[in-house]
């Protein structure tokens, strides 16, 4: 069975256990983002009881969270009245982090010049474990909802820029995050055994770049590129998108390359 890619896992639960036991750590604040974080998977509006269900509360403890974040915002009944949605004021916050983040800053000119190089689809996405997070979408003329979701987050394991990514972690830490991701395939090609990831791994370690063919949808064509930070570990990646319906990988390959690769390297601080 394959799957729809809506959001990836972020794997931060080993972490998260540790950080739990520090008297630092506000358990309310936790059980917040927990209703939140309820509407992550979900296809529509939720109930009470299906918002408590899945953020792990009982009803009443989720009633006055509802109750709470609805007064400031952050979650809003849905306009035909089926339930609750997100509010308004999350994008508040999701602006904070776009403007204040100095390599989206940085990037937003350099993707630009690229699209406008290459005419195909130009990402920017963040490394977060098992996930790649898309912070900046550049569309051209095959637009879709999803492909233009700021926010939107695909696995590491099998996508353009994870590959990308994992070539340039250590050996056993590329290995085990691969072992750590949910392999379901997303198409019949999704690369799901370990030796055959790291064997692409190994082959983007080797051209510097990465190639993935009917990973996430069938018929693209991606190209992945790592973005250093001043130590030398990768922190995001470009990924430059096509079709297989007007592409050869050959021809893509020989036409994005050279200038994925100047571009991570103008945005790369190592």
């Amino acid at each position: 069975m394959f799957r729809n890619t809506i959001r990836a896992e972020t794997g931060r639960s080993a972490n998260l256990e540790e950080e739990r036991a520090s008297p630092l750590f506000v358990r309310s604040v936790e059980k917040a983002m927990a209703v939140l974080s309820a509407f992550h998977q979900t296809e529509g509006p939720l109930t009470l009881s299906e918002v408590a269900s899945r953020a792990g509360l009982d009803r009443s403890a989720a009633q006055r969270m509802v109750h709470t974040m609805r007064a400031l915002g952050y979650i809003s009944r849905d306009a035909n009245g089926h339930g609750y949605v997100p509010g308004v004021s999350i994008l508040d916050h999701t602006l904070d982090f776009l403007r204040l983040n100095p390599l989206v800053r940085q990037a937003t000119p350099v993707l630009q010049e690229l699209r406008t190089t290459v005419r195909e689809r130009i990402d920017l996405s963040l490394f977060d474990d098992l996930r790649m997070v898309y912070a900046v979408r550049l569309q051209t003329k095959r637009q879709t909802f999803n492909a233009s979701i700021v926010g939107h987050s695909v696995p590491t394991f099998c996508t353009s820029g994870g590959l990308a990514i994992l070539a340039r972690l250590p050996e056993d830490t590329a290995r085990d995050l691969v072992a750590r991701s949910d392999r379901r395939p997303f198409t019949p090609n999704t690369m799901t055994e370990i030796d055959e990831i790291m064997q692409a791994v190994e082959q983007t370690r080797a051209q510097g770049y990465a190639l993935a063919l009917n990973q996430i949808l069938s018929g693209e064509i991606a190209m992945g590129f790592a973005i250093l930070d001043s130590k030398g570990a990768p922190v995001a990646a470009i990924h430059i998108a096509g079709s297989l319906a007007e592409w050869t990988p050959e021809e893509f390959r020989a036409r994005t390359a050279p200038l994925g690769q100047q571009a991570a390297r103008a945005l790369s601080k190592y």
